[in-house]
C-alpha cells in the first residue's frame, strides 16, 4: 500500500432548505389560516478515526467532499428533510487545519473520535411560525443559511508509544517482526524500509505497547540525504526511543559514531523529540566483533545498552520488559498530580 502522510481537501456542508408560504385550501374553510413547513438542515462533513487505516491514501484519492442539502418546505406543515452528513474516515493520528487561517481544528488521536469540520445551514422557518394576533396571514417565511465551507490541511502523525531509529541496514525491521506480528520488509540492502511500519508487542500479563519502526537515517538526513527526515514526525508523538545500533557493521566502521549522527539528526530535526527517553539496542550480537562494538558503546556513549540478536532471539525479552518498565516509568512521570490539601 502506498503511504499517504499530508492530504488537501475541500468540504462544503449542505445548505439549509427554505420554509414557504403556505395557507389552508379547504372547501369548508374559506379563510384557511398558514400552514407552510420549514426547510431541512444541511447535512455535515464529518471526520471520524477507524484504525483499520494507517495512511490518508483513501482521502486523497477525493479532493472534495460535499454534504447533502437540506429540503424545502412543503404546505400542510410539512417540514423538509434534512440533508445527508459526509463522514470522511481517516486514521487514528490525523491533524485538521485549516489550510487558510493555520489553525487546528482537531488532533484525532484516539480511535473513534469524530470532528464535524464543516457544519450545515440551518433549515428557514415557514410562514406558520409568524401568525400572530396582529398577523393572522402571514406571508413571510425565511430562507435555509448556507453551510459552512473550508479548505483543510490534514497531517498524520502515528500514535505509537515507542520508536525505532537507526541507520539503514541496523536491523530495525528485523527486530519489528521478531517481537511484533508486523511483517516489514527485509533484505540486505539499504533503505529497504520506504515508509513507518507499526507494530503491536505482547509483553505479556495483558500488557502491550506498540512500535513504529522508521525508514533509516544517514548524516545529514535533516538536509534531504537518503530519505530525509520526513518521516520523524509519525515518532514526535512516542514516549520512548529505542536507538538501534548495528554491533557488528560490515564495513568495520565505530558503531560509537553512528549512534552520535543519530543522535545529531534527531536534534537538528527536533531537540524536544531527542530528549526523549531512550534505549540503546545493540543488533547483531550473533556476529562476530559484536562484543568488541558493545564494550565500546558502553564504555564511550554512556547509556544503557542491550545487546540483541533478532536472528537468535537472545536478548529480546529483556529489552521488551526494560522498554515496557520506561513506559510506565513516564506514564508516571506524566500522569496529573492531585491537588495539595
Amino acid at each position: 500500500m502506498h503511504f499517504v502522510d499530508s492530504a488537501n481537501i475541500y468540504v462544503k456542508a449542505g445548505d439549509g432548505g427554505d420554509g414557504i408560504a403556505s395557507f389552508r385550501r379547504e372547501k369548508y374553510v374559506p379563510k384557511g389560516g398558514p400552514n407552510g413547513g420549514d426547510g431541512g438542515d444541511g447535512g455535515d462533513v464529518i471526520l471520524k478515526t477507524d484504525t483499520n487505516l494507517t495512511t490518508l491514501l483513501d482521502v486523497v484519492s477525493q479532493t472534495e467532499y460535499y454534504a447533502g442539502n437540506g429540503e424545502n418546505g412543503a404546505p400542510h406543515k410539512r417540514d423538509g428533510a434534512d440533508g445527508e452528513d459526509v463522514v470522511i474516515l481517516v486514521p487514528v493520528g490525523t491533524i485538521v487545519r485549516d489550510r487558510d487561517t493555520g489553525l487546528t481544528l482537531k488532533d484525532m488521536k484516539r480511535e473513534g473520535m469524530t470532528a464535524v469540520v464543516a457544519r450545515g445551514g440551518k433549515g428557514g422557518r415557514g410562514n406558520v411560525h409568524f401568525k400572530s394576533s396582529t398577523n393572522q396571514v402571514p406571508r413571510q417565511c425565511e430562507e435555509g443559511t448556507e453551510g459552512q465551507d473550508r479548505h483543510l490541511e490534514l497531517e498524520l502523525k502515528l500514535v505509537a508509544d515507542v520508536g525505532l531509529v537507526g541507520e539503514p541496514n541496523a536491523g530495525k525491521s528485523t527486530l519489528l517482526s521478531r517481537i511484533s506480528a508486523a511483517h516489514p520488509k527485509i533484505a540486505g540492502y539499504p533503505f529497504t524500509t520506504l515508509q513507518p511500519e507499526l507494530g503491536v508487542v505482547d509483553a505479556g500479563t495483558y500488557q502491550r505497547f506498540t512500535v513504529a519502526d522508521m525508514p533509516g537515517l544517514i548524516s545529514g538526513a535533516h538536509e534531504g540525504r537518503g530519505l530525509g527526515d520526513q518521516f520523524l514526525r509519525h515518532i514526535e508523538r512516542t514516549r520512548v526511543l529505542i536507538h538501534v545500533v548495528d554491533a557488528a557493521p560490515l564495513d568495520n566502521s565505530n558503531p560509537v559514531e553512528a549512534y552520535h549522527t543519530l543522535r545529531e539528526e534527531l536534534q537538528e530535526y527536533s531537540p524536544s523529540l531527542a530528549a526523549k527517553p531512550e534505549l540503546i539496542a545493540a543488533s547483531k550480537m550473533d556476529l562476530e566483533g559484536a562484543e568488541e562494538g558493545i564494550k565500546r558503546l558502553r564504555e564511550e556513549v554512556g547509556r544503557e545498552v542491550l545487546p540483541i540478536s533478532s536472528q537468535t532471539g537472545e536478548g529480546l525479552k529483556d529489552l521488551v520488559s526494560r522498554t515496557l518498565e520506561i513506559l510506565e516509568e513516564t506514564e508516571e512521570s506524566t500522569a496529573p498530580q492531585g491537588n495539595p490539601e
